[in-house]
C-alpha cells in the first residue's frame, strides 16, 4: 500500500503523518487489497478539511471531513472511508458468490 500526504495551508508535521498512518492502518486490515491511498489536508479560514482518495482493487473510493480540529475531522475522514470499504467488499463478496452459485445450477 503506497500512502501520499499532502497539505494546503498547513504543515505536515510527524505527529500528524503518524496519526493518518495509524487511521490508514485499520483500512488495510479490513481489506488487505488497497494499492494506494491519497490524503489532501487542507485549512479554510477556520474550518479543517481532510480528504482521501482510495484506489482499490476494481474501485476508486473517495471521502471528505470538515471539522473545527484536524484531528477530528482525520478521525471522521477514517469513519467514512472505512464504512465505504467495507460495503466495496461486500459488494464484491457477494457477487462472486452469486456467480459460483449460478455456476452450480447450470453445471447440474
Amino acid at each position: 500500500m503506497q500512502l501520499n500526504i499532502t497539505g494546503h495551508h498547513i504543515e505536515i508535521t510527524p505527529s500528524l503523518s503518524n496519526y493518518i498512518q495509524e487511521k490508514t492502518k485499520r483500512l488495510t486490515r479490513h481489506y488487505d487489497q488497497v494499492l494506494n491511498i491519497h490524503v489532501i489536508l487542507e485549512v479554510q479560514k477556520l474550518q479543517h478539511k481532510a480528504e482521501a482518495s482510495i484506489l482499490v482493487s476494481g474501485n476508486h473510493l473517495f471521502a471528505d471531513a470538515i471539522n473545527d480540529d484536524m484531528y477530528a475531522a482525520i478521525d471522521s475522514l477514517a469513519d467514512k472511508l472505512d464504512r465505504q470499504i467495507l460495503k466495496h467488499k461486500e459488494k464484491i463478496t457477494s457477487k462472486h458468490r452469486q456467480e459460483g452459485s449460478h455456476r452450480n445450477i447450470i453445471a447440474e
